[in-house]
């Protein structure tokens, strides 16, 4: 046989990393579902064009799918590397069976043409909410993304974050303003204010046709951040004027507006933010882990007013994203969370004897009708090798059946305490009975 080796850039989670993963899904599920999103799966592949319509780095993105059967070796099809394009072409598929303004959750796996590296990789999994409409989107569902992810975040344990928040308006209608025509390739080079810093951004803008005074504008805009409206009069104070900037500071105001009432401390209008993907025409959010600032955005999206359409009709809508893999294996990786088990198991129930397997098997099946998880043990070894077992399982409650008639007992194995237990009544600690997700950070 071949030798087994890893590819990197495709995560797989052991079983107690699994269990954490599945925890922030629920949380994520349960909360779009709360907030009133539907849930929806995609295929995997589109055609390439589709994906690689997306802007111009789209193309490095995608992994091309070949059917080298029967004669068909070009490749046709590419894997998603994103969730929003599928959805794109979903709705127009489906539009007349769908109930519009249309809100939609997807939680599924993307592909990518990533260098791998910490919190980078080939395959990962997404989940993103949209609300998508016919003909005109209201603003007001602009203001409600970052509160769904506000709700989110709040539930994991993964301590404060901020969810940044920009409109792509003020930014094209300030380069307008001060005389900068390629309004998509400036956004291209400020979206990577992080990654190079200031003095490296201001020269590629420079060197794409900008003066220096214009570049030291557009990073002077782009320096502006509040927790607050006052990044109006900040602005403002620059002194550049355009229609398109008066509606992007009309819509960001009443983002952060609505933030500021619904999810106090928790969003910031950043206006460096601008995301590099093309179809992006509105606001714009990103969202850090406050600490681990230099892990970059968890979560990011943005208003897109005509990425669907059919020719006829357009579907203009906002979503936003969360990087579920990505912000895992940073967590996991660095040891910031760990599982308090690596099993869904609660109780191991011991065996007397090879003969009272099927005692055994009733006492487990009567807890399992109540909800709590447990396993029968594997052979009947000594009880001392029973309690070992269970220790390696991380499970805290081992069940010894009664004998002769007498009295079941179950035992803590974390303290000793054992006590008499009726399967049809006893239940564990609520924190024991399901496994707990534990931040290790302090």
């Amino acid at each position: 046989m071949a030798k087994v080796t890893p590819i990197s850039g495709f995560p797989e989670w052991l079983p107690d990393g699994r269990i954490i993963e599945q925890r922030f899904l629920d949380v994520i599920r349960e909360t779009f579902e709360v907030h009133g999103f539907s849930s929806i799966n995609t295929r995997a592949v589109e055609p390439i064009e589709r994906l690689g319509a997306q802007g111009e780095d789209a193309d490095k993105e995608i992994y091309a799918v070949s059917r080298l059967a029967g004669g068909e070796g070009d490749a046709r099809w590419g894997l998603r590397f994103d969730l929003t394009v599928p959805l794109a072409r979903y709705v127009l598929e489906h539009a007349g069976k769908l109930a519009f303004p249309f809100r939609r959750y997807q939680i599924q796996e993307v592909w990518r043409g990533e260098r791998p590296q910490e919190g980078r990789y080939r395959e990962f999994t997404q989940a993103d909410i949209d609300v998508v409409d016919v003909g005109e989107l209201s603003p007001h569902f602009e203001a409600e993304m970052p509160l769904v992810i506000a709700d989110v975040f709040r539930r994991f344990p993964v301590g404060d974050f901020v969810i940044q928040v920009n409109n792509r308006k003020i930014a094209s209608g300030f380069y307008q303003g001060i005389g900068l025509e390629d309004v998509a390739g400036t956004l291209r080079i400020v979206d990577k204010l992080d990654k190079i810093g200031p003095e490296k951004v201001a020269a590629l803008l420079v060197e794409a046709g900008a003066t220096d005074e214009q570049a030291r504008q557009c990073l002077a805009l782009a320096q502006i951040r509040t927790p607050d409206l006052g990044f109006v009069e900040a602005v403002r104070a620059l002194g550049v004027e355009h229609a398109e900037l008066d509606q992007g500071l009309e819509a960001l105001v009443a983002v952060i507006r609505t933030g500021m009432r619904n999810a106090p401390g928790t969003l910031v209008a950043d206006l460096r933010i601008a995301r590099g993907l093309d179809y992006y025409t509105g606001t714009v959010y990103e969202t850090q882990l406050i600490g681990h600032e230099e892990w970059g955005s968890f979560c990011s999206g943005g208003r897109y007013d005509a990425l669907a359409s059919d020719g006829k009709t357009t579907y203009p809508g906002v979503g936003i994203s969360i990087g579920v893999t990505r912000i895992l294996g940073l967590l996991i990786g660095n040891g910031l969370l760990s599982a308090s088990r690596s099993t869904p198991a609660a109780v191991l129930v011991a065996l007397n004897d090879d003969e009272s397997r099927d005692a055994a098997v009733s006492i487990a099946t009567a807890l399992r009708q109540r909800g709590i998880a447990c396993e029968v043990a594997p052979a009947a070894s000594r009880f001392g090798k029973q309690i070992r077992y269970a220790e390696r399982r991380g499970i805290p409650f081992v069940w010894f059946p009664g004998r002769d008639g007498g009295s079941d007992a179950v035992k803590d194995i974390r303290s000793g305490e054992q006590l008499d237990a009726d399967a049809a009544t006893w239940s564990p600690p609520e924190e024991d009975l399901v496994p707990q997700v534990l931040r290790t950070d302090g």
